[in-house]
């Protein structure tokens, strides 16, 4: 089998699977009600996997190799902390956005 069929073998194998994944909850039980305790669980999707994400990528970022870095450590404070107080995403993510950017430009 050569290297490109193989790719497309990998390709549609999860191609398949995530579908069938997706469909288990969707399509076998998606006409059920859920449960009281399995939608307040849900709620906390978005909050959990937000910072999963962020996390990583702010203490360990590629850009320097996986060691911390002064300037995305000081960006991720100040845009929680515009957040928490302002509680307006867009001014959070700007000001996190301008402290990046200034903090590279210093630090370098």
């Amino acid at each position: 089998m050569s290297f490109d069929a193989k790719i497309w073998l990998v390709i549609l194998a999860l191609g398949a699977g995530t579908y069938l994944i997706r469909w288990s909850f969707l399509g076998a039980i998606g006409s059920r009600p859920i449960p009281s305790w399995a939608a307040r669980a849900l709620r906390y999707t978005a909050v959990a996997v937000l910072p999963a994400i962020a996390v990583p990528l702010t203490l360990f970022p590629a850009a320097t190799g996986g060691r911390p870095d002064p300037a995305r450590l000081t960006a991720a404070i100040v845009t929680l902390a515009v957040g928490v107080l302002t509680r307006n995403m867009l001014a959070a993510i700007l000001a996190g956005m301008a402290t990046l950017f200034g903090m590279l430009a210093l630090v370098g």
